[in-house]
C-alpha cells in the first residue's frame, strides 16, 4: 500500500474549490451509512438532505468528479464511495503522529475513525519522559527527542498537535522542518507555517461562542416580540483579560 509521503491526492490539479472539497467529507460520511445499510442507489435529493446541504449544491460539487447520476435513479452509492474516497486520498494509508499525549491527545489515539478512514496513527509523541513507553491505545508514547526520527523512519507528511497552547508552534516548526507538510491542530492558538504547510484548526471554545451568539440573538428576538419597549440589558462591566491556563477548553474529534 502507498504511503502519503509519496502520493499525493489530486483534487487542486483538478482544479476541486475547496468549498467542494470542504463538502466531501460529508458526502461520504452519507454514503457510507446508505452503503452499511446496503442501498444500493441514492437520488441527489436524499443525499443531499443525509448531507445537510442542497441537492443543486451537490450536483454541482459532483460534476467536478465527474460524476451525473443516471435520471430516474439516482447516484450508485458504491462507485459514489470510492470515487470520493480516492479524490480525497483515503484509497492510500496516510501515517498520522499526534504530538501531546494529555487528555485529549489519548482520546484522539483511541479515537476509532482513524483507520476505518484511510489514517494510521504511526506514533504518539510527548515531551513528559515519565510518559515514554507507556501504552496509549496499544502504541507506546515516544518522547519528543525522537520526533524527527520518528517521522523520517515512518514517512509522516500529517501531524496532530494536541498540545497546551505554549508549546504548540515549537512543535509544529519541528514538524514542519521534518517534513510534515499537513497539521491538524487541537491547540488553542494560531499556528504560522510557510507556504505548502497546510493547517486545518480545530476549536471547541470558537464553536460554542458562535452558538451562544445565535442563542443570544434568540434570546433577544423573544424578548423584543413578547414585550417591544422591554430596556436593553445592563453593559457587562470590563473584567480586563482573564485567560485560563493553555487547554482549559479541549477541542473535539470530528464525528
Amino acid at each position: 500500500m502507498a504511503t502519503g509521503r509519496t502520493h499525493r491526492p489530486a483534487t487542486r490539479s483538478r482544479g476541486i474549490p475547496e468549498a467542494t472539497v470542504a463538502r466531501l467529507p460529508l458526502y461520504l460520511r452519507a454514503l457510507t451509512a446508505l452503503s452499511e445499510r446496503s442501498v444500493p442507489t441514492v437520488s441527489s435529493e436524499e443525499l443531499a438532505a443525509a448531507a445537510g446541504v442542497n441537492s443543486a449544491k451537490l450536483r454541482k460539487d459532483f460534476s467536478y468528479l465527474g460524476s451525473y447520476g443516471t435520471r430516474g435513479v439516482g447516484y450508485d452509492v458504491e462507485y459514489l464511495v470510492y470515487q470520493i474516497s480516492r479524490e480525497l486520498g483515503l484509497t492510500q494509508d496516510w501515517p498520522v503522529v499526534i504530538v501531546g499525549i494529555g487528555n485529549l491527545g489519548a482520546a484522539l489515539a483511541n479515537y476509532g475513525g482513524f483507520a476505518s478512514r484511510g489514517f494510521r496513527v504511526a506514533a504518539l509523541i510527548d515531551a513528559d519522559p515519565a510518559l515514554a513507553g507507556t501504552p496509549v491505545a496499544g502504541i507506546p508514547v515516544q518522547h519528543a527527542d525522537e520526533l524527527e526520527k520518528i517521522v523520517s523512519e515512518n514517512g509522516v507528511s500529517i501531524g496532530v498537535i494536541s498540545t497546551p497552547a505554549g508549546a504548540a508552534q515549537q512543535v509544529c516548526d519541528r514538524l514542519v522542518a521534518a517534513g510534515v507538510t499537513s497539521i491538524l491542530n487541537f491547540a488553542p492558538t494560531v499556528l504560522s507555517v510557510p507556504d505548502g504547510v497546510d493547517v486545518r484548526k480545530v476549536d471547541l471554545s470558537i464553536e460554542l461562542q458562535i452558538l451562544a451568539f445565535h442563542e443570544q440573538r434568540k434570546a433577544g428576538e423573544d424578548t423584543t416580540e413578547s414585550s417591544p419597549d422591554a430596556a436593553a440589558p445592563p453593559a457587562r462591566a470590563d473584567t480586563g483579560s482573564r485567560k485560563g491556563p493553555d487547554g482549559d477548553m479541549p477541542a473535539v474529534m470530528p464525528a
